[in-house]
């Protein structure tokens, strides 16, 4: 019998969606848009977060990483003397493996053609450990060790296979070339597995390297709790710990810790930089599906009241409580269900931007996110469509409920509209005002936080510069030979209309590289526990004035310091230490090379100060400037291949002139990518940036949603109030006085959200601040403004119902039933 009721509830239900179609897509949109945004962002989150890698038992997975003093969290690098060590001593895991990675390219030797390659260099007992079972062939092993002169056994990932070899049956023992060196193909991976890291697929396994720095993974014995691994990780870190002290002159060593965090959902990086922005943006959501719950509510709720003499025929004719109750949540689950699938599209549009957003960091950040359909999303998508038709469904329920039990033979039908009724009608309006007050003003919260951000003070100027990065690795020039090509091409990039100045450079600030080491400085006795890194950077002359970084002292390089003794350019943080209160300029500094007289560090002759310039934001826009000291890359052929043009036109304008000129004068260096200081800039925040993007849409979309349901609530309480109005206005009420009696209401209800979503907003503060420590929880400024934007959505949603009612005619309204 079941089965035949749900059947006519369902058919009853479409019929009511038929029969008003702008009711139903305006519900329909609004639940697509909470269901769909939470989809979206759940999606990332699972990805990120949730989803655990797909080996045995991922749950014993652990990785062991080492934490320099300061910095927010520990790195995966281990030599691999330090792998054997822990892999030998450790009674804690069952095996213990090491893995590196690299991007390298794979070149087609029938048609030249190169593609970006993500190489992962692992030991031998790597894929034992994660207990995998290759698609095809074998996976690599202990012996996989390649002979003098022999190619290297390699296993590419099931996408390689799939999409770049075109899945090739017999690809198994074929060649791939990557650097110009040929690998044999032995196996395929199983296509669930991509590799540990999030954010990141691998798409070819080669054999380790011997002098690689590793990232160490383990499998925990069955019953070993990651707290006793923690403890034997601490005490066999010690010996370790003390060579490195005993080889190192960085006194901060002495601060190095071992750290050991769960690896069943892949290594961390990427869900430190994106797990806490995400969880945000998940409660943010959340709010949002929320309030569209609570709009729906308060529609069908107003639609019910309107559908008494309906409900009161069925009680009429037998229907029992529990039947009404069943319809009216078959109706909502069925409008909710629309709404999901509707959502879906939504979301899987949604998810797709915000992997570009989250792929568009800096290159040492990027996130390549691959958001794969999964059981568990479908999963999470059904229930939450359920879950939302049951929560926005049990008010109208629940009034069917209440009014079951009336007279089928009313005559007005408004027998149920009881003064509760009215009130809560007007609570949930009141309580999306609230919510919307909430988001609007994270919205706020989040803008400013960006906009404060980039509106810091750099210390050098990002617009107008456009930055072009060339790859010579492959080309045939080596570094000593490059120099006079990039003078050349220097002069050429120069002479393109619109080019001001040109400069190159080894890295740009907050592009999030660069060299470091210690320096001396002439006169000064420093106390070893007191040393810190000095940032090092090699560049060309006018870099300062390409970069727009003032010169507070002394002079830039020029082309002649090239032939003379080694010159340098300070920044104030390095003046103000080493030289307070002194002018540097004519003073010598030192880099302490501890020994190394490779190519690159040379030997340790002094650098003359000729200059100091003004301190610039380095690796990150919230850090201080740290000590700077830039050398001329001329005099030590050490050049970076970063080229820097200044314009005095959109720089984009210039980008195709300064390829062409790259193609003309270094036929074989490619350049990797051209883009803007600006861009580069804005990459350094891209959680931030996400973070404020969505909630600004949420918000815009939360104030859209309060609107419609306060129009709802008062073009339905213009409708019941017909004859109240026909009476004022035949007693002498003037258009004017019904319409501030239609606003006065309005008014009623936003000010009580107001003062509501206010409370929240002070509420709900502390948990900012502790998920975003570096955010800054605005005082009055934003909650003043979103109150002020959703009044104002408010009254303009409640004028088009309050001018109806002034225009009722009198006998109309008192001849209205």
């Amino acid at each position: 019998m079941m089965p035949v009721t749900l059947f006519t509830d369902l058919r009853y239900a479409l019929r009511l969606m038929r029969r008003s179609p702008g009711f139903t897509a305006v519900a329909v949109l609004s639940l697509a848009l909470g269901i769909g945004a939470n989809t979206a962002i759940f999606s990332l989150v699972y990805t990120v977060m949730l989803r655990t890698l797909p080996v045995e038992h991922p749950e014993q997975l652990v990785e062991i990483m080492q934490k320099y003093p300061g910095e927010a969290r520990g790195l995966g690098y281990w030599n691999w003397a330090q792998y054997s060590h822990f892999r030998d001593n450790s009674r804690c895991y069952s095996a213990l493996t090491g893995t590196s990675f690299d991007n390298r390219s794979n070149l087609h030797p029938d048609h030249g053609e190169s593609e970006p390659l993500v190489l992962e260099f692992v030991a031998g007992n790597y894929f034992p450990t994660l207990g995998l079972t290759p698609a095809m062939g074998r996976l690599l092993g202990p012996d996989d060790v390649p002979a003098a002169g022999e190619p290297a056994a390699v296993v590419v990932s099931w996408s390689y296979w799939n999409t770049r070899l075109d899945r090739d049956p017999a690809v198994l023992g074929k060649r791939l070339w990557i650097e110009d060196q040929p690998k044999t193909i032995v196996g395929v991976a199983p296509r669930a597995y991509a590799g540990p890291r999030v954010g990141s697929r691998t798409d070819v396994w080669m054999p380790r390297r011997k002098n690689d720095a590793i990232e160490l993974l383990g499998r925990l014995k069955p019953g070993i709790p990651i707290e006793q691994a923690r403890a034997e990780a601490a005490v066999l870190f010690r010996p370790i710990l003390e060579e490195k002290i005993a080889r190192s002159h960085n006194p901060l060593v002495r601060g190095y810790t071992v750290e050991v965090d769960s690896a069943a959902a892949g290594f961390t990086r990427v869900r430190d930089m994106y797990g806490k922005p995400l969880v945000l943006l998940m409660f943010v959501v959340g709010l949002l599906l929320l309030l569209a719950c609570i709009n729906m509510a308060s529609m069908l709720l107003a639609r019910g009241a309107a559908r008494q003499r309906e409900i009161a025929v069925r009680v009429g004719l037998g229907a029992s409580r529990g039947r009404l109750v069943r319809q009216m949540l078959t109706e909502s689950i069925l409008l909710s269900g629309a709404g999901a699938i509707v959502g879906v599209g939504f979301a899987y549009g949604a998810t797709a931007a915000l992997v570009r957003i989250m792929a568009s960091g800096r290159l040492h950040e990027r996130v390549t996110l691959h958001v794969d359909p999964d059981l568990r999303l479908l999963l999470f998508t059904i229930a939450i469509a359920i879950l939302t038709g049951v929560l926005f469904g049990l008010a109208p329920a629940w009034y069917a409920f209440r009014i079951a039990p009336a007279s089928p033979l009313r005559a007005t039908g408004r027998g149920g509209d009881t003064r509760f009724w009215r009130a809560f009608g007007k609570s949930l309006v009141a309580a999306q005002v609230a919510l919307s007050i909430l988001l609007v003003t994270a919205a706020a919260v989040f803008l400013g936080h960006v906009a404060r951000l980039r509106t810091l003070d750099l210390g050098f100027r990002s617009d107008h510069v456009l930055l072009v990065q060339l790859d010579p690795e492959r080309s045939g020039y080596d570094r000593f030979h490059l120099l006079h090509p990039y003078q050349e091409l220097i002069a050429r990039l120069e002479a393109i209309p619109g080019v001001r100045s040109v400069s190159l450079t080894g890295c740009t600030p907050i592009q999030g590289c660069g060299a470091s080491q210690f320096v001396t400085a002439e006169g000064f006795v420093e106390r070893p526990e007191a040393r810190r890194y000095t940032a090092l950077n090699w560049v060309s002359p006018r870099y300062f004035e390409t970069l727009g970084i003032p010169l507070l002292a002394g002079r830039d390089f020029t082309a002649a310091d090239a032939g003379r003794s080694r010159v340098a350019i300070i920044n104030q943080s390095l003046a103000r230490y080493y030289f307070p209160g002194a002018n540097p300029v004519g003073k010598h500094l030192v880099i302490d090379r501890f020994g190394q007289t490779n190519a690159w560090y040379g030997d340790e002759s002094p650098y003359e100060i000729i200059g100091v310039a003004g301190d610039t934001k380095y690796t990150e826009l919230r850090d201080p400037a740290p000590r700077t000291m830039f050398m001329l890359g001329y005099q030590e052929a050490r050049l970076g291949n970063q080229f820097a043009l200044r314009t005095s036109i959109a720089p984009e304008a210039v980008a195709q002139e300064a390829r062409r000129a790259v193609r003309e004068v270094l036929q074989n260096v490619p350049d990797t990518n051209v883009t803007t200081l600006a861009t580069q800039v804005d990459a350094a925040i891209v959680p931030e940036r996400l973070i404020a993007m969505l909630s600004e849409l949420f918000g815009a979309l939360g104030a859209a949603l309060a609107s419609i349901g306060l129009y709802g609530l008062l073009a339905y309480t213009v409708s019941r109030r017909i004859n109240e109005i026909g009476v004022r206005m035949a007693l002498g009420a003037t258009a004017g006085h019904v319409r501030r009696l239609v606003l006065g209401d309005a008014l009623a209800m936003v000010a009580a959200g107001l003062f509501a979503g206010a409370a929240l907003v002070v509420w709900m503060r502390p948990l900012a601040a502790k998920l975003l420590p570096d955010l800054e929880p605005a005082a009055a400024a934003p909650v003043a403004g979103a109150a002020t934007a959703v009044l104002a959505i408010g009254l303009l949603a409640a004028y088009i119902p309050a001018r109806r009612a002034a225009r009722v005619d009198p006998m109309d309204a008192l001849r209205h039933e």
